[in-house]
């Protein structure tokens, strides 16, 4: 029982050797239509990111504004006064 089980386990580890060696077909080329599909769908991602970047940049200035008691009406006017 010993003996079978040992050879079993030795073919299986050949087997995953070989397998974990073997070579993989080279990938089809692209055609045109999927490459410019690709490149709009990346297009498209970067302009998400850069809108919810900027969306995130607006909310962090207006979170400092707010903490620090800046506000964009309170400080133009404080500056026009000091100046007289």
């Amino acid at each position: 029982m010993k003996k079978a089980l040992l050879v079993l386990i030795g073919g299986l580890m050949i087997g995953a050797f070989t397998a974990s060696h073997a070579k993989l077909p080279a990938p089809a080329p692209k055609s045109d239509a999927e490459k410019s599909a690709d490149a709009a769908k990346a297009a498209a991602a970067k302009a998400r990111d850069a809108e919810l970047l900027g969306k995130a940049q607006d909310k962090a200035a207006a979170n400092y504004k707010k903490n620090k008691g800046i506000s964009m009406d309170a400080a133009a006017p404080a500056k026009a006064a000091k100046k007289k």
